[in-house]
């Protein structure tokens, strides 16, 4: 027999569970964790989001183009290719503005207030909806855009003309 004091001798006392404060830290670590994954997620839709809207544009500037050469001339609206098109990633219409058939004042303008295309301009608002001609102003800088004449589509920060 062993003796009461001894370390290989049973306890009566039942095994223990998780303390509060463990378990308050492991759920601490787990909500550290969901947060930074949702932060990762959320710029990982906008990078898709903004792929998509380029590949789009560069659809439709296809399809302008096939009706450039079909008709020539450029179509005065989008409506006007006769084509379901799709809209952007954040719900909105592209939008088109054909530089023979509109006013100067609505082509768009990179920061030296020079039109971006001699032809006509094609992009999404972007997340926000809202756009105004000059590119350097807040409600275009998240804009995606063509720019010039199609040798470049992409988000208006990444634009240097």
């Amino acid at each position: 027999m062993l003796p009461e004091n001894s370390h290989f001798a049973t306890s009566s006392r039942a095994p223990r569970g998780f303390t509060v404060l463990e378990i308050m830290v492991a759920l601490a670590v787990l909500a550290v964790m969901a947060v930074m994954a949702t932060g990762q997620y959320g710029r990982y839709m906008e990078r898709v989001r903004t792929a998509r809207a380029i590949t789009d544009i560069g659809a439709i500037e296809t399809y302008v183009a096939h009706y450039q050469a079909t008709n020539r001339t450029l179509p005065p609206t989008l409506a006007d290719l006769n084509l379901p098109l799709p809209l952007d990633p954040w719900g909105n219409a592209y939008a088109y503005i054909n530089h023979d058939t509109q006013p100067v004042g609505q082509f768009r303008k990179d920061k030296n207030i020079v039109p971006i295309n001699t032809d006509y301009d094609l992009y999404s608002k972007g997340p926000d909806g809202a756009s105004v001609a000059p590119l350097t102003a807040a409600a275009s800088r998240d804009d995606i855009v063509r720019a010039n004449d199609g040798r470049f589509i992409g988000p208006v920060p990444d634009y240097d003309p």
